[in-house]
């Protein structure tokens, strides 16, 4: 695994070769929505060989608050301090490589990874295809607890952060005049479903892009550099050039699936929207959309 690689993805066989070297960090952050005990669980009955288990709620979120006070969605992003404090516990210092993984196509990871890059660490990858392609190239699981760590002061917080986030009322002001890209299913995009949130639909003028449509069906693993790249250059026009979207989905995880693939198409990603639709839909003077996609 080269350590300056372009790509923000790492290959099973690649980690496989890196496996046990010093100051290699791995964060498995399986989850499910519907279990939020799943992930943990089966993290415990086999996870690659030194994981750590990261946990959605627990670790890369702050507390939901309730509408009108301070409401920021279903996974508000933690303060950056306390993220830091918590990188820290998980034995993570400037300089050290993290490969975050998951089984579930890779939003958590994905989550996980933009994250560590929100807080400044740069060394940070997503093992793609997740903990599957980690089987089917020959590598083993266990259920072996957790590995020791020695926890570190917290990560060191650096100003430029290079993963920007919008807020609700930033997106409200420019509403009609930025690129928004959904990354929920065709079905709650178009209002036809909504099993998680209040209100059906999405925001006005947004596009549609399923974080599944980034990986191959066969295989689990990422699309092709060259085919993401025509793909988002083709839905996004000239956004996909300057960066200048806004990513969201609905709680500000799946969103960042699609950051990482165009990370990996090598295009500028843009911004999050971390309360995202379970945010927006929350406060009833806010505009609602349905159709399209």
């Amino acid at each position: 695994m080269k350590p300056h690689t372009p790509s923000p993805l790492v290959d099973a066989q690649a980690l496989r070769q890196a496996l046990g070297r010093p100051g290699l960090v791995l964060l498995d952050a399986s989850f499910e929505l519907s279990d939020t005990s799943a992930g943990e669980r089966a993290w415990a009955e086999g996870h690659v060989p030194g994981t750590l288990y990261v946990h959605l709620d627990r670790d890369l979120s702050a507390p939901k608050q309730a509408p009108g006070a301070g409401f920021t969605g279903r996974h508000p992003l933690p303060r950056r301090a306390a993220f830091a404090a918590t990188v820290g516990r998980w034995g993570i210092a400037p300089g050290r490589c993290v490969v975050a993984m998951d089984r579930q196509g890779g939003p958590y990871a994905a989550r996980l990874w933009w994250m560590l890059h929100w807080l400044g660490h740069r060394r940070a990858w997503v093992l793609d295809g997740g903990v599957q392609a980690w089987v089917a190239a020959g590598g083993p699981l266990t259920s072996e607890p957790a590995p020791a760590v020695k926890p570190l002061p917290p990560y060191p917080l650096r100003h430029g952060r290079s993963m920007p986030v919008v807020t609700a009322r930033d997106v409200a002001r420019d509403l009609g005049r930025t690129c928004l890209l959904d990354a929920r299913s065709g079905e709650r995009f178009r209002g036809e479903v909504e099993p998680l949130d209040k209100v059906a639909g999405h925001i006005p003028g947004a596009l549609d892009r399923p974080f599944q449509d980034n990986l191959d069906p066969a295989s689990g693993r990422f699309k092709p550099r060259e085919q993401l790249a025509r793909e988002y250059r083709a839905l996004l026009a000239g956004a996909a050039a300057d960066g200048s979207v806004a990513h969201y989905c609905g709680s500000g995880v799946t969103a960042c699936h699609n950051l990482l693939a165009m990370a990996a198409a090598g295009l500028p990603g843009g911004r999050l929207y971390a309360g995202s639709w379970s945010e927006w839909s929350a406060d009833s003077l806010r505009p609602v959309a349905l159709g399209g996609g």
